[in-house]
């Protein structure tokens, strides 16, 4: 079993930044591809960004291209997301989550085998 642990979310104000993280322990990490997604009132969970974990490749959506940021740290099997220049539409639960198989969808929501427990982002205008 792993488990996920997010922090860094927060109030901020629009143009500016934060810097999520997201801790994994329990069994040996390794996932095939962690993830960074975002839900908003009303709105369906949506992928992000996503890091392929062995060779540290890093996607990202349109919404957040050229703004945010993914990487990670093997040696201590965490996981950031450096989010610049936000907006107000940038506001939502940030969610981290890992998935195993090389084979599945790397953005669907359900394909993937753990969760971290959201952590609220607000930008303000």
């Amino acid at each position: 079993q792993v488990q996920l642990v997010e922090s860094g979310g927060g109030l901020v104000q629009a143009g500016g930044s934060l810097r999520l993280s997201c801790a994994a322990s329990g069994r040996t990490f390794s996932p095939y591809v962690a993830g960074w997604f975002r839900q908003a009132p009303g709105k369906e969970r949506e992928s992000i960004a996503r890091i392929i974990w062995s060779n540290g490749n890093a996607y990202y959506a349109d919404s957040v291209k050229g703004r945010f940021t993914m990487s990670r740290d093997n040696d201590k099997s965490t996981m950031y997301l450096q989010m610049n220049s936000l907006k107000p539409e940038d506001t939502a639960v940030y969610y981290c989550a890992t998935k195993s198989s090389p084979y599945t969808s790397n953005i669907d929501p359900g394909r993937h085998d753990y969760w971290g427990q959201g952590t609220k982002v607000t930008v303000s205008s």
